[in-house]
């Protein structure tokens, strides 16, 4: 005996559903394995602001490129994420820094 064509339709629906990304979307942020990335980011990042940080201020000054490559692509996603404390306070006096140039010469295009 067939089966109803409704029944064809929703197995579909459900296969179809089970199989595109925001089902698996969802039961990451059910079951909380976004948090725990988040978290282990905001980790990660605040060790290496720390820890970079740290040697800038006991070296007592900071290139132009060390800064944004410190500020730009790590403390900026990490404050975005919700990072705070111990790293923000070392990104405070690294912002005291005095800026030395960049510790390499840039070749000359020759025409």
């Amino acid at each position: 005996m067939d089966q109803p064509w409704w029944i064809t339709i929703l197995v579909s629906l459900i296969v179809a559903f089970a199989g595109s990304g925001g089902f698996w979307a969802f039961v990451q942020s059910r079951y909380g394995f976004r948090d725990l990335q988040s978290q282990m980011l905001v980790g990660l990042g605040h060790d290496r602001i720390v820890y970079l940080g740290l040697k800038y201020i006991e070296r007592g000054w900071i290139t132009h490129d060390e800064f944004e490559n410190l500020n730009d692509y790590l403390y900026t996603p990490y404050k975005k994420l919700g990072g705070n404390g111990s790293a923000e306070r070392v990104m405070e006096a690294v912002k005291k820094l005095p800026i030395h140039q960049n510790g390499y010469k840039e070749e000359k295009k020759s025409n």
